[in-house]
């Protein structure tokens, strides 16, 4: 269950020390919504406090010298990285398990969430200078870096990569799937993929869309998009407005 403020900027007075968890965090950006995610599937309690990443409160680098987020108030200690949050949250609230239990299991499924960032690295690019390649380039460009979770997901014969019920690879993995159409908004058509390129991941990504974890932090790829133009256009954007 999630409480949150405003995306507080330059000259907003920081908020008082309350109990409980504390999630500094910008609606739409992808690592922090990773961290949504766990703490809405592990239905805890906290707070997010968003930040404006245009425009950052003064106090926000003695929370995070890096001034970036997600950053976790745990009451004791700041925590940052997403995926050492979430470890975090996996230790201290085992319950419901994200992670399987058996070691070799973990070894398989820590080597599929470092594939994640292979990924990332093409939705970036892609983003930011989608000129660089024509559609049918990027397609290709795309598969290969996703080609892991094709087939992992094909192996397995399971909706999830977790299995019947999503895990830690769905949850470290959606919020870019939840963007990708994003992606043909910047090239100005879809994607070139064929019917048989990805059907795994096709499944597999409607099916993520009815997880509740899922639902109670969703932001279309349009509202990501036009977040997006905002950013290069002016410093000045009021997120909250999107």
């Amino acid at each position: 269950m999630e409480t949150r403020t405003k995306h507080l900027t330059v000259g907003s007075p920081q908020p008082s020390k309350a109990d409980g968890l504390r999630l500094y965090s910008f609606e739409l950006c992808p690592y922090a919504e990773r961290v949504r995610l766990v703490l809405q599937f592990k239905n805890l309690k906290y707070e997010a406090v968003n930040i404006n990443l245009n425009k950052k409160p003064e106090w926000f680098l003695t929370i995070n010298p890096a001034g970036k987020v997600p950053a976790l108030d745990t009451g004791n200690e700041i925590i940052t990285e997403s995926l050492v949050i979430v470890k975090y949250l996996e230790e201290k609230y085992p319950t419901p398990a994200l992670y399987p239990a058996e070691p070799e299991d973990l070894k398989k499924t820590d080597a599929l969430i470092s594939k994640i960032e292979i990924v990332t690295s093409v939705f970036y690019k892609c983003l930011m200078k989608p000129e660089d390649k024509t559609p049918e380039e990027w397609v290709k460009e795309f598969l290969t870096a996703i080609e892991p979770f094709e087939t992992e997901l094909r192996g397995k014969r399971t909706t999830y990569f977790a299995g019947e019920n999503p895990g830690i690879v769905d949850f470290m993995l959606w919020p870019w799937a939840e963007k990708a159409k994003a992606l043909g908004m910047v090239l100005g058509q879809k994607l070139p993929f064929a019917d048989n390129d990805i059907p795994n991941l096709i499944i597999w990504q409607k099916s993520m869309k009815s997880i509740p974890a899922v639902q109670a932090v969703y932001n279309s790829p349009e509202k990501f998009f036009k977040c997006l133009q905002l950013r290069k256009s002016t410093d000045d954007v009021d997120f909250d407005s999107i």
